[in-house]
């Protein structure tokens, strides 16, 4: 393009500019490398100090460039949903789309309120910075061609940048600051939390290639794109999260802003940093079982797809080389992982702070997968739904290290499958939980775990998700109710491949009262729980049980719990324990995704402890087709200090002698 062309468009951007709040920044020159290929006119211009036309010079460079790869956009290929149109049209209207658990969208002001909180939990303010309806509004641009998205979008780009100004006050400083600026530096906090922060460098690589052509993507516009997007990574180079999934997702995505914006002076810098930490963090977070250290199985599904982010941006420009191979055999350790705790539905378990992943996502994420590991044949039947590859060579397995214990009778939908939870302390998302489980039957997870339903913000909502972490509403047992003091168990049994399979763990629940959990899994088909409580601690101990939505039979005198679902797939409960041994109903919730919940039976085995000898628990839990068996259950071992467990067990008239010895 001649510099004469160039001067002549210089009217209609500069009328544009000032009708949206763009101004000029000449700093952003000095940001990036303009010795780079393709950059030889705008950096003529810089030296004539003609600092508009080099503008349009360089957003005629950014339009035209070539050899930078997107690995999750194809503008040849974009496709929006009908609830993202939603969220594109809504935006247009500042009705924006914050967070699925609140929903619909709220209305955030004709002159946008970017502070404005209207219910008090932190992921609704947090997330409202993540700007999530603009993906919405770029696609919808793109494949109408409609100027009012782009228009929109460059507005409130720049007042989200005039109204949320990353403020570093010294000691001194914030002392004179006003109520104002004080309100002000808190905000920083939500708009300029090192994650959110990552997450808008990742979206803006999208954003720029859906907008970038738009008459209101202006040269003015690209100034100010640029300079603020060098602020995100700055940011984030300088604050990089402690540990966990915050720390992935910001290296993570330092590699896209490195990747994807070349031309920045910083950009090997910003790329090498976040290539470094996931190498290293990989070796750190990832258990030698596979299993991401959180103990969450929604953030260990995010962990692979971090992992794998960052190896696919780097790999469609080049960089692949920078990971080693090893890198690549932990991520599929990692999915292994989720085929080993996976229902046959595709599900996983609720345990810690997940939230439940439905099929057609995961099915999603294995195709996925199966692109990058095409010679594991597990990976490949999961992503063809069985059409291809093959099945496990095992069934029952653990992940040792994390505590997840997987008892498993089959790989079909009309299998039985217990997944147990009791593994070593975690982090923030995990619970105190420890001897929890689900299990699986048939078709049907009928005893989901609790979930977390909200995650912090004022008191109202900390009640909320207090609820929801308490031990007493897991399927594990506690001391007067209260919350277990550590999650540290130790497996002192799992014995796999015979008629019936056992697992013994065991935690140190409170100070003063140690939490034995044996299990047995008889003829592949039911289970027998064995709770044993030892220790000085005096007071109630009960063992809580909590089902799937549905009605019940409640039998009180025989302490026998039984679904009524009316499609011949049921599950019967009955405990048996000392003279003092009573059912009682309890509370009972559960909660799948973010602000959802559900009723649900919910009741409890319990007794009084009354001194230092131990008190133990039986547990039958048993698949009912039709009619419910009879069942009895009585000790054949003395005492919780010897190194076994015995239980004499009738169903019917067959009798089982069921014994675990370590």
């Amino acid at each position: 393009m001649k510099l004469k062309k160039l001067s002549t468009l210089l009217l209609p951007f500069m009328l544009v500019a000032q009708l949206y709040g763009q101004e000029l920044r000449p700093e952003a020159f000095d940001l990036i490398d303009l010795n780079k290929p393709g950059m030889e006119k705008t950096r003529s211009l810089i030296q004539e100090k003609r600092f508009s036309e080099a503008a349009v010079a360089l957003l005629d460079y950014y339009r035209t460039r070539t050899g930078i790869n997107h690995p999750e956009v194809d503008l040849d290929k974009v496709k929006i949903s009908a609830e993202e149109q939603k969220w594109a049209d809504d935006g247009l209207k500042h009705l924006f789309f914050v967070h699925k658990g609140y929903q619909p969208s709220y209305f955030y002001g004709e002159d946008i309120n970017w502070e404005y909180w209207p219910v008090q939990d932190n992921e609704l303010r947090w997330q409202l910075h993540r700007h999530k309806w603009w993906i919405p509004m770029g696609k919808a641009y793109r494949l109408s061609g409609d100027e009012k998205y782009a228009g929109e979008w460059t507005k409130q780009y720049i007042d989200w940048i005039i109204k949320n100004p990353l403020l570093t006050p010294t000691k001194e400083e914030k002392a004179s600051m006003s109520g104002e600026m004080l309100k002000k530096l808190d905000n920083v906090r939500y708009a300029w939390r090192p994650l959110e922060v990552s997450n808008r460098l990742q979206d803006q690589t999208a954003l720029f290639m859906y907008f970038v052509d738009s008459q209101y993507f202006t040269p003015e516009f690209l100034t100010e794109f640029l300079v603020n997007y060098h602020r995100h990574a700055a940011r984030v180079m300088g604050n990089y999260s402690q540990q966990g999934n915050h720390l992935l997702f910001e290296a993570q995505r330092m590699i896209y802003a490195g990747t994807f914006f070349p031309e920045f002076r910083d950009a090997e810098t910003w790329r090498k940093s976040g290539i470094a930490i996931l190498n290293d963090e990989i070796k750190t977070q990832v258990y030698d079982d596979g299993f991401q250290y959180e103990l969450d199985p929604h953030y260990h599904l995010a962990s692979i797809n971090i992992f794998i982010k960052g190896i696919e941006i780097a790999d469609v420009n080049g960089y692949k080389k920078e990971f080693p191979a090893s890198y690549l055999e932990t991520v599929e350790k990692m999915i292994m992982a989720v085929i080993n705790y996976s229902f046959p539905n595709y599900q996983n378990p609720c345990f810690s702070d997940a939230k439940l992943d439905f099929k057609p996502e995961m099915l999603k994420s294995y195709k996925r997968w199966a692109k990058i590991f095409p010679r594991n044949k597990q990976i490949l039947y999961m992503a063809s739904e069985g059409k291809k590859g093959e099945l496990p060579s095992y069934l029952s397995n653990r992940l040792a290290k994390s505590g997840f214990y997987v008892f498993r009778n089959g790989w079909k939908e009309d299998a039985t499958v217990m997944v147990l939870k009791a593994g070593p302390p975690a982090f923030w998302h995990n619970q105190p939980d420890n001897g929890t489980f689900e299990l699986y039957v048939n078709g049907r997870n009928f005893f989901p775990d609790a979930g977390s339903y909200v995650y912090a913000g004022s008191a109202e909502v900390n009640k909320e998700r207090d609820w929801f972490r308490q031990t007493m509403v897991h399927k594990t047992l506690t001391l007067n109710n209260a919350n277990i003091e550590q999650t540290d168990s130790k497996c002192l049994l799992w014995e796999i491949g015979n008629d019936t399979e056992k697992l013994v763990v065991e935690n140190q629940s409170y100070a003063d009262l140690k939490h034995r959990r044996t299990v047995f899994f008889v003829d592949k088909s039911f289970f027998v729980i064995v709770d044993e409580a030892a220790g000085k601690a005096t007071g109630d101990v009960a063992v809580h049980y909590q089902l799937s939505e549905g009605k019940v039979s409640v039998n009180t005198e025989k302490l026998k719990v039984s679904t009524l679902y009316t499609d011949n797939n049921n599950m019967l409960v009955q405990g048996f324990g000392g003279k003092e041994t009573r059912l009682a109903e309890e509370e009972g919730w559960v909660s799948y995704a973010y602000r959802q919940k559900n009723e649900r039976p919910a009741f409890s085995f319990r007794t009084q402890k009354n001194n230092s000898e131990p008190v133990r628990f039986i547990t039958v839990i048993y698949p009912v087709s039709k009619k419910s068996p009879c069942i009895s259950a009585k000790f054949s071992s003395k005492s919780m200090e010897d190194n076994q467990v015995g239980v004499v067990l009738k169903i019917n008239k067959k009798k089982y002698e069921l014994q675990a010895k370590w």
